[in-house]
C-alpha cells in the first residue's frame, strides 16, 4: 500500500525549491556557521520510493546517490550498507515494488521526455521492457488483490486518454480491461477486480468521480453536484463494499467520504481543518494511513481501524512523515522522514516491537546539521487585502545592522505549493547569505478552494502583485536590502520570474527562469497529449490559444522583452515536453538585443526538472555565480 501526495497541478515543478524561517524582529548575534560547497549539498540523498519484499527481510529503493537514479537495496534491520542492483548513468530508474516472487518492478523514460516504460528485473540482473510500444506512456497502476497480477495504465491506443491493462504475473501478459473513451483518469481497481474507479476533470477546481463496472461496460457518476466542487476517488476497502471518495463540497477544504457500492449512500470518513491529501488502508485493512497538508506541513496518523486509535510511533525527527508502505501481513512498514532543515532518511518501522531503525540518511556526513536553517511560515497582506503565505529562510550568521540581499522563489503549477520540505539549492544559497522567500501566492493549493481559484485568468497579473507586495514584509524585516531583491523560479515560477522582470521591469533586480513559459500560445498548444482532460482544464484557467489568443499574447513575456532591464539567468533542459527549449532559446535571443546581461544554460540530457546530480550542481553554481555577480554585487559575495 503506497500513501501518495496528491496535488492539484497541471505544469508540475520538478525541481524542488521548498523554503521558511523567522519573522521579523531583531538580528541575533552572529553566529560560527560553516560555508559549503554546493558538491557538497548535493551529496544529499535523494529518494524514489521503497517497498519491503515478500519475505519482509528487504527494503528497496532508489535513489540517486551515485549521480542518476538507480534501485538499491538494504536490509530490513539495517545492518550493512545499500547494495546497488541498477548502474544507468543516463537515464533514471525509480523503485515501483517487488512482485510476489520477488522479481522488481520499476519505471524509467528517455532523457526526461516523460515517455516511461515499465521494466521487469529478474532475480539474476536481467532487465525486460514489458511495455516497449514506441512514443506512449505507462503508468503502474498496482498489484491486484490476489496478487496475481499486476494493472497499468496506457495511452499507447490513443494518446490523450489512459486504458487500463491487466499483466499476468506468470505469463507477462497484458489484457485490456478498460478502453477509455476519453476524458477520464482511471485510479483504484476494487478488490474483485470488477469495477474501476475513474477522475474525471472538468476544470482545475471541478471534478468528478465515477465507478466503471468491467461487467456492464457502463461508467456510473458518484458525485452529482452542483456549483465548482473538487471529487476524485481514493481507493477502495479490502473488502471491496466500499470507495474512498476525496471532495470539498460545501467546505473550503478537502476531507473523505465513504461510498457504499451497494446502497449508492455516502457517509463521511475523515475531515480536517486542512486539506486531506491521501487517505488509504492497508492490505487487509487493519490500518489506514491519513495525510493532512497542514500548512504546507504534511501531517501524518495511522490509525488502528479495530480501536480507530492512531498508532503511537516513537519519537523521530521533525518533519513530514511521507511515502508510507506497509505489508501485506501489516507487521512491517517503511517511510521517509523530510523537513525543511534535514533531507529525507528512510526508516524501516516494526508494528510488533514499535521500533524504528533509520536504513539511509539523505543528509551528507560532511554537513554540520546545525549549520542548515529551518523554515517557518509566515504570511502578509497583499495589494487587496488578501492575507498570502510565504516560506522565509535566513542565514544564521547574519550580523547586527547587515543587509543582505534576498530572492523571492516561486513555485510551479500554477497550483503548485512550496512546502516545508528539504532543499540544497536553498540551503546552498541561504549558507552563502542570502534570505530566501517562498510566496505560496494566490492560485497555490493547500489554502483552500478560495485562494486556490483566486488567480484564474489573472495569471502574472494578481498572482505576481503578491510577489511584489512580499518585497514590503521582506523591508520590514530590517535585515534585507530593499534594492537588492531578486526573483527565481521552475516552471510557472519560471514564467512567474519573466513576468516579473517584464510587466514590474523595476520591481525585481534579477530574474532566475528555470525551464519557464515565455509564450502561452505555444505552450497551450503544445501541451503533451497525454494530460487529456488536464488540457481542457488548463485553457478554462489560463486561457485557450484560440478563442483567448490577445488576452494570452499579453501575458506572455516573450512578446514583449523589449520591457526587460535587468539581468536574467535562464536554465533549460533540451528534452523538456512541456516548456520546449525553443521557448528559452527566444527569450535569450530577444532580451540579448536589450544590451541586458543574460546567461543560459542548457542540458541535452534532461527534461522538466532535474534527474541528474551533475546536472543540478552545474545550474546551482550557476545560479549562486550568477547572484553573486548581479545581486549582491563582487565587493560584497562572503
Amino acid at each position: 500500500m503506497k500513501n501518495q501526495f496528491i496535488q492539484r497541478t497541471l505544469l508540475v515543478l520538478s525541481l524542488s525549491v521548498p523554503v521558511g524561517m523567522v519573522f521579523g524582529g531583531p538580528a541575533p548575534k552572529r553566529v560560527a556557521v560553516r560555508k559549503y560547497t554546493i558538491e557538497q549539498f548535493m551529496k544529499t540523498i535523494r529518494f524514489g520510493g521503497s517497498d519491503i519484499s515478500p519475505d519482509e527481510k528487504t527494503v528497496l529503493f532508489s535513489s540517486n546517490q551515485d549521480g542518476v537514479f538507480n534501485l538499491y537495496e538494504i536490509p530490513f534491520s539495517g545492518a550493512g550498507q545499500p547494495k546497488q542492483l541498477t548502474t544507468s548513468k543516463t537515464n533514471a530508474i525509480f523503485a515501483i515494488g517487488y512482485l510476489p516472487d520477488g522479481r522488481i518492478l520499476y519505471s524509467s523514460d528517455q532523457g526526461g521526455n516523460e515517455l516511461n516504460h515499465i521494466y521487469l528485473r529478474e532475480k539474476d540482473g536481467t532487465v525486460k521492457d514489458l511495455t516497449p510500444a514506441e512514443k506512449a506512456r505507462f503508468q503502474f497502476g498496482g498489484l491486484s488483490h490476489d496478487r496475481k497480477s499486476f494493472f497499468y495504465q496506457s495511452n499507447q491506443r490513443n494518446r490523450a486518454a489512459f486504458d487500463v491493462y491487466e499483466m499476468d504475473v506468470a505469463t507477462l501478459k497484458p489484457t485490456l480491461i478498460y478502453e477509455n473513451p476519453g476524458g477520464f483518469f482511471p485510479g483504484a481497481i476494487s478488490p474483485d477486480k470488477r469495477y474501476i474507479a475513474l477522475a474525471k476533470t472538468i476544470t482545475s477546481a471541478n471534478g468528478d468521480a465515477y465507478l466503471y463496472d468491467t461487467k456492464t461496460k457502463e461508467a456510473k457518476l458518484l458525485t452529482k453536484h452542483e456549483g465548482e466542487v473538487i471529487n476524485g476517488p481514493e481507493s477502495f476497502t479490502p473488502d471491496g463494499k466500499t470507495l474512498l471518495i476525496s471532495t470539498d463540497e460545501g467546505k473550503e477544504f478537502s476531507y473523505v467520504k465513504a461510498y457504499d457500492l451497494a446502497t449508492g449512500q455516502s457517509t463521511i470518513l475523515d475531515k480536517a481543518n486542512w486539506d486531506i491529501v491521501a487517505d488509504d488502508l492497508s492490505y487487509r485493512g487493519r490500518y489506514r494511513v491519513l495525510s493532512v497538508n497542514n500548512d504546507a506541513r504534511t501531517e501524518l496518523k495511522i490509525i488502528d481501524t479495530r480501536t480507530n486509535q492512531a498508532v503511537k510511533l516513537p519519537a523521530l525527527p521533525g518533519g513530514d512523515v511521507t511515502g508510507v508502505t506497509i505489508t501485506d501481513s501489516e507487521d512491517r512498514m517503511t517511510f521517509f522522514v523530510n523537513s525543511s532543515n534535514s533531507p529525507a532518511t528512510l526508516y524501516a518501522y516494526d508494528f510488533k516491537s514499535g521500533k524504528a531503525t533509520p536504513l539511509v540518511r539523505g543528509l551528507n556526513p560532511e554537513i554540520n546539521a546545525e549549520d542548515l536553517v529551518a523554515g517557518e511560515v509566515i504570511r502578509y497582506k497583499s495589494f487587496d487585502g488578501m492575507e498570502v503565505p510565504a516560506l522565509l529562510y535566513k542565514p544564521k550568521d547574519v550580523q547586527s545592522g547587515e543587509k543582505l540581499p534576498a530572492i523571492l522563489s516561486i513555485h510551479g503549477g500554477p497550483g503548485g505549493q512550496t512546502r516545508l520540505t528539504y532543499s540544497p539549492l536553498v540551503q546552498y544559497l541561504v549558507n552563502s547569505g542570502y534570505v530566501v522567500l517562498a510566496v505560496n501566492n494566490r492560485g497555490s493549493s493547500g489554502y483552500g478552494k478560495t485562494f486556490f481559484a483566486a488567480d484564474d485568468r489573472k495569471h502574472g497579473d494578481a498572482d505576481l502583485k503578491d510577489c511584489v507586495e512580499s518585497k514590503k514584509f521582506l523591508g520590514a524585516t530590517g535585515y534585507v536590502d530593499p534594492a537588492k531583491i531578486g526573483i527565481m523560479g521552475g516552471s510557472y515560477g519560471g514564467y512567474m520570474t519573466l513576468a516579473g522582470l517584464t510587466f514590474t521591469p523595476d520591481e525585481f533586480a534579477v530574474g532566475v527562469d528555470i525551464f519557464g513559459v515565455a509564450n502561452w500560445l505555444r505552450t497551450l498548444n503544445s501541451m503533451p497529449e497525454w494530460w487529456g482532460p488536464q488540457r481542457e482544464a488548463m485553457f478554462k484557467e489560463i486561457g485557450h490559444p484560440k478563442t483567448d489568443s490577445v488576452a494570452l499574447y499579453n501575458k506572455s513575456p516573450l512578446f514583449h522583452t523589449e520591457r526587460i532591464k535587468k539581468p536574467l539567468l535562464v536554465i533549460q533542459g533540451a528534452n523538456d515536453p512541456r516548456v520546449l527549449k525553443i521557448e528559452s532559446d527566444e527569450i535569450v535571443a530577444n532580451v540579448k538585443k536589450n544590451g541586458v546581461p543574460v546567461e543560459y544554460v542548457t542540458f541535452p540530457n534532461e527534461g522538466h526538472g532535474f534527474v541528474k546530480k551533475e546536472n543540478e550542481i552545474t545550474a546551482y553554481k550557476a545560479v549562486k555565480e550568477f547572484l553573486d555577480k548581479y545581486l549582491r554585487g563582487p565587493a560584497l559575495v562572503r
